[in-house]
């Protein structure tokens, strides 16, 4: 290898390096979404198939995303006009999820506690085909991994816009593979959580078994601590693409920003959440409309 090839292969992994990084910060947002709803889907699966479920659901977002790193790739080769109205579409879908997580949460409370009922209640039933409810979850949150493996993939696309095709390559590739293990792999410890703070708990030791009390007692806090995040995160992802596809929105935030010294950064980050609430009530409210004009029910937020 000469000095030159040598010199461009560096800076080629140099580029890499940096546009990963960022591309996996400006997907934190559909990250804690994605923890915290794929660790909610293994409920009710019975202790020994947790980690089963949650390695057939990761081979499933590994389908998914070996079909949207191509396609990105086409849409980045083809058509790159494209690449800004679908990150756009990215992030106001991102806002719509999370304004329907509190629209679901705030006033539709009383039919989240029946399906949890029903859940519980069937769960309980000796004639449920366990099996098959396994088998119907699997199915259910690899569906909905597309779609946010898709937001991923078109976050992803939109920070490496312009580079050549191997970079390209490279870094979708690898943040479809980190993001796959990341999360999967961070949802089997979650799920876990509370089969070690019961063996910790039968422990002879009392240290052992203070600390299994306490990973029993903080188990259901970190998953409504990443549901909070998540949601807040998207609103924060979700209005900062919107805000950035928007040039005078975007320059006017950067003013505010610069203008505040310090605190900058604070008034930015609640300049994008801002628009990202609003975004997600004009799409929510919108959606709603349609489906009531259509005479369909509104969809639940999962």
């Amino acid at each position: 290898m000469t000095k030159v090839a040598a010199r461009k292969s560096a800076a080629m992994a140099d580029d890499v390096a940096v546009l990963t990084k960022l591309s996996a910060k400006k997907t934190a947002g559909v990250l804690g979404d994605d923890l915290a709803l794929n660790a909610q889907q293994v409920t009710g699966v019975s202790a020994n198939r947790e980690i089963p479920v949650v390695w057939a659901v990761a081979k499933g977002s590994l389908v998914n995303k070996a079909i949207l790193v191509p396609a990105a790739l086409a849409i980045s080769a083809f058509a790159p006009w494209a690449v800004t109205p679908l990150l756009m579409v990215g992030g106001a879908f991102l806002c719509f999820e999370g304004f329907e997580k509190l629209a679901h949460k705030f006033l539709h409370q009383p039919e989240a506690d029946t399906h949890d009922a029903e859940l519980k209640a069937a769960l309980a039933d000796p004639n449920v085909d366990l099996a098959a409810l396994e088998k119907d979850k699997v199915k259910g949150a690899v569906r909905t991994d597309f779609i946010l493996s898709a937001e991923i993939i078109a976050i992803t696309l939109g920070t490496v816009a312009g580079q050549d095709f191997w970079t390209q390559l490279t870094v979708l590739t690898g943040i479809a593979i980190i993001m796959t293990v990341g999360v999967y792999g961070l949802v089997g410890g979650i799920v876990k959580l509370d089969d070690l703070g019961l063996w910790l708990s039968q422990k002879a030791s009392s240290t052992a078994q203070a600390i299994g009390r306490g990973i029993l007692w903080l188990a259901p806090w970190l998953m409504k601590f990443l549901s909070v995040a998540g949601t807040a995160a998207m609103f924060l992802v979700g209005g900062g693409i919107i805000a950035h596809g928007v040039p005078a929105l975007h320059h006017l935030i950067q003013g505010w920003a610069q203008g505040a010294g310090g605190i900058g950064w604070l008034v930015e980050m609640l300049a994008n959440a801002a628009v990202g609430i609003v975004t997600g009530a004009i799409v929510v409210g919108a959606v709603t409309l349609i489906q009531k004009l259509r005479g369909k029910k509104p969809a639940a937020a999962h």
